[in-house]
């Protein structure tokens, strides 16, 4: 009963607040129908004491809570007494009133009153005690007053609706207190029912259990008995914790699921899709038990009935997947969430012990040229190959996995100082460097590193794994093959970067950008002609290197309209030069790429007018390893306009004579460095030279060399047989008109020979 008791209490609280205003309202109301007759001393009293009863009602409720009417011995004649005070002071005046012959003011006081009797009655519908503490006093005072003035019907009303309204709230409560009775009986009942249908649901996967206050099974099902393996008989009076036990009954080491379990049975609580580990014929079974508490008629407590089921298949098939979650299923190597946690509990270890942790990120070099060129499985072999290397690194304290493609992260829980990362680091690159073996195929990638270092470099995951990043950012930068670890001056370049970006998609439309021209002059003297290079002047950031712009807008994909831009406009000043004067435009692969690539060439020779054979189109040896097919697809249907094409920095990436019997070149362009080398007198450098132009002349191919800086240089590369050149000896990149101005003067030849 004391839950329904706590209940009623509940009921009523929440309109303690109402109770308590209807009294102090009734109050301040009979005071102020009365501040014109009665002296102010005695109206401001009146209202005080109803205000003290107020506050002194509140204080006893708040302050003993669920005790201050059932709870606590004496709690029912405390709420009497109080009730009778209240009652008194509240007609206090009608009495004062009769007695003075006032009837006008006693009545308006009983008016007030019933008023608030209404109210209260209200308020306190749940628990009768309340109301029949108070207001009948009231009723019966009020009924007096009013007989002493001369109004017996009033009297007799008044008692008659006192009594009526108590028996009203008395009937409500008991309605209340058997409402909830029936309640809790159709849980029960609902609960019984649900545990018994479970019994049978799943096609007899699950089973009714059921054991007494001494938590000895009863009445064991022959489901349940067939899941433990033995006659329902057998079962009859064993300990439900002995049986689950198995064998660890004896030494008393239970698994913390069967504590957790016990201690529920003990306090008698109620529980659902409890998992616990069963020792049946020397191994584990998983059951999942759901059970509530039982009681008699009386309200004993009888022991608990519930349903349990097998579930080590579901289990099984639960810890696979975890394990999906957490590992890689190609490599077999933690995932990205698995090092993402193994790195969150490194950085908590330091900071906790002032140590120091690590997390190096790790991308593989020219892996995608693999996967372009001999296809996905292939490159998913590859990765198996790389993940077995990297596994031989990890221990106890490093932690090796595949962060997602080509990336792989390592995380060191403790290290003494940057030198074991970096020693690491270099091991990792040396071992991944070296060749592999997939299906008569020799493939070689690289790697390239960067990494952090926690706290210092970044006290969360997210901090740690950004900043190796741009440390690997910086290694990729400088060509692959390095580690590099990370520096506060990374975030300037990155957010110079990310400045640089915002910038650049708006400005083709601002017309920042312009085109600038660098003669390409023969071995006579004569200009051939000119390459194109696009330069920008930010108006926020200022004059923007190429070697800044062109790599972020490759990345952000904006290459493709901007280089448009610069097709365009190149071939548009090139209508002003001689008929016989070509340019070369420098094209991308994410130019290539595009689709629509071969229209926007077919646009800029149209509306410019110039000879299809004026146009070169300057490609690197990166075209070819990131997209074959589709590069030479594109290649092919721009050569049969009559578009010539150039191989620019040949001899400097991962040359292959199958590009120039590919791609059906007019011209290869020698790199730089073969010029500077071969000036210098390295055999290597003057062998590759004459080797190209050796191979250029044979397949009808003219070549260039790029960087010409001086006379000497000139000579030297003329007698090496290059037969046109390129530099700031004849002409740094000019503007359109100061390269226009070269043919406006009658000037036709730059001097070459010394």
């Amino acid at each position: 009963m004391s839950a329904l008791r706590a209940q009623q209490i509940d009921a009523v609280r929440g309109r303690t607040i109402i109770q308590l205003l209807s009294i102090l309202v009734g109050g301040v109301a009979i005071g102020l129908d009365n501040l014109n007759r009665q002296p102010l001393w005695m109206v401001g009293g009146y209202v005080a004491a109803v205000a003290l009863v107020c506050g002194l009602r509140f204080f006893m409720r708040e302050s003993r809570r669920n005790a201050w009417i059932y709870g606590a011995q004496g709690g029912t004649k405390r709420e009497i007494a109080l009730g009778l005070v209240t009652a008194l002071v509240l007609t206090a005046p009608l009495l004062f009133f009769a007695w003075s012959g006032d009837r006008d003011a006693t009545e308006n006081a009983w008016i007030i009153l019933a008023g608030m009797m209404a109210v209260y009655g209200f308020a306190t519908l749940e628990v009768p005690i309340l109301y029949a503490a108070v207001m009948p006093a009231v009723g019966v005072i009020s009924a007096l007053a009013l007989t002493l003035v001369g109004n017996p019907t009033g009297a007799i009303a008044v008692l008659a609706f006192t009594f009526i309204g108590l028996g009203a709230i008395i009937k409500h409560g008991h309605d209340f207190i058997r409402y909830e009775l029936v309640g809790r009986r159709a849980e029960e009942q609902t609960e019984t029912v649900s545990l018994l249908l479970r019994e049978f649901e799943d096609a007899g996967s699950d089973w009714l259990w059921q054991v007494d206050a001494n938590r000895r099974i009863t009445k064991a099902s022959p489901r349940f008995a067939h899941a433990v393996g033995r006659d329902p008989s057998e079962l009859e009076g064993l300990s439900i914790l002995q049986l689950l036990a198995g064998e660890h009954w004896s030494t008393g080491k239970f698994p913390p699921a069967l504590h957790d379990l016990a201690n529920r049975l003990n306090r008698k609580e109620s529980f659902a899709s409890l998992l616990v580990p069963v020792a049946l014929d020397e191994r584990t079974r998983w059951w999942e038990l759901s059970a509530s508490p039982s009681y008699d008629s009386s309200g004993v407590f009888i022991g608990f009935r519930g349903v349990g089921s097998d579930v080590t298949e579901q289990r099984a098939s639960a810890d696979r997947i975890a394990h999906l979650a957490r590992f890689d299923a190609l490599t077999g190597l933690p995932n990205r969430l698995y090092l993402n946690e193994t790195l969150a509990g490194a950085l908590e270890q330091a900071a906790a012990w002032r140590r120091r942790c690590a997390f190096i990120m790790i991308d593989l070099d020219r892996f995608k040229a693999v996967n372009d060129t001999l296809g996905h499985p292939i490159g998913d072999r590859l990765l198996a190959q790389v993940a077995a290397r990297m596994k031989q690194f990890g221990t106890e304290s490093v932690i090796a996995g595949r962060l997602g493609g080509d990336e792989f992260g390592v995380v060191l829980r403790e290290i003494d100082g940057v030198d074991t990362v970096e020693r690491l680091g270099q091991r990792i690159i040396d071992v991944v460097s070296r060749p592999y073996e997939i299906d008569q195929h020799t493939l070689y990638v690289g790697a390239s590193l960067g990494y952090a270092v926690g706290p210092r470099d970044g006290a969360t995951v997210e901090a740690l794994t950004r900043n190796a990043d741009l440390a690997l950012y910086r290694s990729k930068d400088q060509g692959g093959g390095v580690i590099n670890s990370y520096e506060p001056t990374l975030h300037d370049q990155a957010r110079e970067r990310r400045e640089i970006e915002i910038e650049l998609r708006s400005a083709l439309g601002r017309d920042e950008f312009m085109v600038h021209y660098q003669p390409v002059v023969h071995s006579d003297g004569r200009v051939d002609g000119f390459e194109a290079l696009l330069r920008w002047n930010s108006k926020k950031l200022g004059p923007v290197s190429p070697v800044k712009f062109i790599p972020v807008a490759e990345d952000t994909r904006l290459i493709g309209p901007i280089g448009e831009w610069v097709l365009q406009t190149a071939c548009h000043e090139a209508a002003r030069w001689p008929s016989n004067t070509k340019v070369a435009v420098n094209v991308s692969a994410e130019q290539l790429s595009s689709p629509g690539f071969v229209a926007s060439v077919m646009k800029a020779l149209a509306h410019s007018g110039i000879a299809p054979n004026r146009l070169e189109l300057e490609v690197t040896e990166s075209v070819f390893l990131r997209e074959v097919s589709g590069a030479m697809a594109t290649l092919d249907q721009v050569r049969a306009l009559g578009v010539k094409l150039v191989l620019d920095d040949f001899g400097t990436g991962y040359s292959s004579l199958g590009y120039l019997r590919m791609g059906q070149f007019s011209t290869i362009k020698v790199d730089r460095s073969f010029v500077q080398g071969a000036l210098k007198g390295a055999r290597e450098s003057i062998a590759i030279v004459r080797a190209v132009v050796a191979l250029a002349d044979s397949l009808e191919m003219s070549t260039t060399a790029e960087g010409v800086e001086n006379q000497e240089e000139a000579d030297a590369i003329v007698a090496l047989g290059c037969k046109k050149l390129q530099g700031y000896h004849f002409g740094r990149p000019m503007s359109a008109e100061d390269a226009f101005a070269i043919f406006d003067g009658g000037a036709r030849r730059i001097a070459v020979g010394g």
